[in-house]
């Protein structure tokens, strides 16, 4: 069975409306000089620092595979997306890299059409092939999924910093609405639950256009999230096919046997994105490269505590303890940590570790604890410092808000409240580079009090890493 099968004609298809641009805050006036400035280093004017400890997320990611297919992100030329199918057979066998799936794995994809002028409104469809080499059957089971346009389905519009979302309608873009969704559990409503796929035999997953418009210039583009589960080996590919044409001239849905075709013939799909800078080589300023391969960690999951303890105490008032979010080469904010998935099959020009964690579930549990004698007062924020390397015990901030959004997504937070009831709430954020976050949640703690506080949120693929998440005593 074939989900989302619609037939598209260019006259069905609405054109790409200009996205809002987010106006760029008028500069203010630098902050004055503080005692606690890097000594022998000039700040930006509209730069200041935060002192506050900053610790390595404990744990670590899981093993599932992660079918990673972001590059080219631009798809200009038919082509193979990512492919792990075996390359025997293959007219361009180095577009293959002969990777199979079995048990627990999840799908990421995220790509753009664009059209500059007439002739290239045609649309972009993206096949997802799943081929089964076996003797048997072999069951596939679709956990979860989404997948959602810009447009018409997630326009990147405006948004306050901080908006409850109980029932999920708060987002913008679609790597924060698929996100969203499986967050809360979901699977779409045309997805099947499973598919049967026969011996040696292959079937489509997904079969969709990425319309760019009908007035250039334009564009569109589609993300995609799935978690499933094979009960054998398979292999996945993902395909970029401009929709074939009816006698008529309109345009259809490609078939089976076409996807096929263009899997055994063509070799990768353009253009190419910029070369990634090799880990060992040392620069300034650092090309990370977009993802096309096997990335290996679906989740990371971890507990948050002073060392050799069970618990994590309050830091004092007025202090704080952040840990970092999503961090990378040369983003670390001192902890040496780097977070990006590893990546297990690639293509030589991509991305050297799956920068971002796009579609990763964090996991974090917070079991905190008042070791003072007076009543505390907590409060958790998510925060988006200046992207550094170098201090371990202060954060980058701007005193002016930055017009570049690096971080829109919800954020589920699960925890026992001052009057002693559960909560589960939903927070969509949006911030911008260099900004403070104001607190999720405020908790009132007596002495001795403890208070286990659980934040889950999947890395938006809308965002720009890295973040942290901080754990801040209020007071004088």
């Amino acid at each position: 069975m074939l989900p989302f099968l619609t037939v598209f004609s260019i006259a069905q298809i609405f054109p790409l409306l200009s996205l809002p641009q987010t106006p760029t805050t008028p500069p203010q006036k630098s902050l004055p000089t503080q005692e606690n400035l890097r000594s022998q280093e000039t700040l930006q004017t509209q730069e200041f620092i935060q002192p506050q400890e900053i610790r390595p997320l404990p744990g670590s990611l899981d093993d599932i595979p992660v079918f990673n297919s972001n590059s080219p992100e631009l798809v200009m030329t038919e082509g193979v997306l990512l492919s792990t199918f075996p390359p025997e057979g293959k007219r361009v066998s180095s577009a293959h890299l002969n990777f199979a799936f079995q048990g627990r794995f999840d799908l990421f994809s995220h790509h753009i059409s664009k059209a500059s002028n007439s002739r290239e409104t045609r649309s972009l469809f993206e096949g997802i092939i799943l081929y089964n080499p076996n003797p048997q059957p072999v069951t596939v089971e679709v956990l979860q999924a989404a997948t959602y346009l810009t447009h018409p389905d997630a326009l990147f519009i405006d948004l306050p910093s901080y908006v409850e979302d109980p029932l999920g309608t708060v987002y913008a873009g679609p790597g924060g609405r698929v996100v969203n969704d499986i967050l809360r559990g979901r699977r779409q409503g045309n997805w099947v639950s499973s598919m049967v796929i026969p011996a040696g035999q292959s079937q489509m997953l997904m079969n969709l256009p990425i319309p760019a418009g009908i007035v250039p210039p334009a564009s569109n583009g589609r993300s995609t999230l799935m978690r499933l589960s094979s009960s054998g080996p398979v292999y996945l590919a993902s395909l970029a096919m401009y929709a074939p044409r009816n006698s008529n001239g309109t345009e259809r849905v490609p078939n089976l046997a076409e996807w096929q075709n263009l899997l055994n013939s063509s070799g990768l799909a353009g253009p190419r994105d910029a070369l990634p800078t090799p880990l060992s080589k040392k620069v300034d300023r650092i090309i990370y490269g977009r993802v096309a391969g096997v990335a290996k960690g679906s989740q990371w999951k971890a507990t948050l505590t002073d060392h050799d303890r069970e618990y994590l105490s309050l830091p004092p008032k007025a202090r704080a303890i952040s840990y970092g979010l999503s961090t990378l080469l040369q983003g670390t904010f001192g902890t040496g940590q780097i977070q990006s998935a590893p990546m297990l099959v690639r293509y030589p020009d991509t991305a050297y570790l799956a920068n971002g964690n796009y579609g990763i579930q964090y996991n974090l549990t917070l079991p905190l604890k008042n070791t003072t004698q007076q009543l505390q007062t907590v409060a958790l924020v998510v925060e988006t410092p200046l992207k550094e390397d170098k201090s371990k015990n202060e954060v980058l901030f701007l005193s002016s808000l930055d017009s570049r959004i690096f971080f829109r997504g919800t954020v589920r937070l699960r925890y026992v409240d001052d009057r002693g009831l559960s909560q589960t709430r939903y927070i969509h954020l949006v911030q911008r580079r260099g900004q403070q976050g104001q607190p999720l949640i405020t908790l009132n703690m007596k002495p001795g009090d403890r208070r286990s506080v659980e934040v889950d949120f999947l890395y938006p693929p809308d965002a720009t890493p890295p973040q942290i998440l901080t754990i801040k005593t209020l007071g004088n």
